[in-house]
């Protein structure tokens, strides 16, 4: 057991000094990039709208 519990406080330890090394995003950035994934959602949110309708009327046209 005791291997164990050094383990662990060896990974944590070592995971903490891993993320005082990241770089983290500004505030800035990271509204930039949420911004720039919700947009990039709704955009691929409409073409597969749009691509159902289309496909789905060309279906009920074929199965009259």
């Amino acid at each position: 057991m005791p291997n164990i519990i050094s383990r662990v406080t060896s990974f944590t330890t070592e995971v903490r000094e891993e993320l005082k090394q990241v770089s983290w995003p500004t505030r800035d950035e990271l509204i930039g990039s949420a911004l720039v994934v919700f947009v990039g959602v709704l955009l691929l949110a409409s073409f597969i709208s749009v691509c159902d309708f289309i496909l789905s009327q060309a279906a009920r046209l074929l199965l009259r």
